[in-house]
């Protein structure tokens, strides 16, 4: 998702549900980390599938419970390159929003 600012997307949302947590780009997807209330972690999920901009297409969104790392802030985090992969930027010029 690198080249379409999902990730200010994601840190924009995170500030209006109240989430604390991080996100960054890695060569298979986008990595979210996040902190709050059930309520607004669910409304979070919610509004990253309906608000995101077309051209961030969600293909599928994994969730899994873990402990609380008592994040204060949400942050936007460097990008993590993996082995095998690499991320290639679409072509955004000349298509409509």
């Amino acid at each position: 998702m690198q080249g379409v600012g999902f990730r200010s997307f994601v840190y924009r949302l995170a500030h209006e549900c109240n989430i604390k947590g991080w996100a960054r780009n890695t060569s298979g997807g986008v990595e979210i980390a996040v902190e709050g209330t059930a309520d607004a972690i669910k409304q979070f999920v919610t509004d990253l599938r309906t608000k995101a901009s077309p051209m961030a297409r969600i293909e599928n969104i994994e969730a899994s419970p873990c402990a609380p790392e008592g994040y204060t802030a949400f942050e936007i985090h460097a990008s993590l390159g993996q082995d095998k992969y690499f991320a290639v930027s679409p072509d955004m010029a000349g298509r409509r929003v």
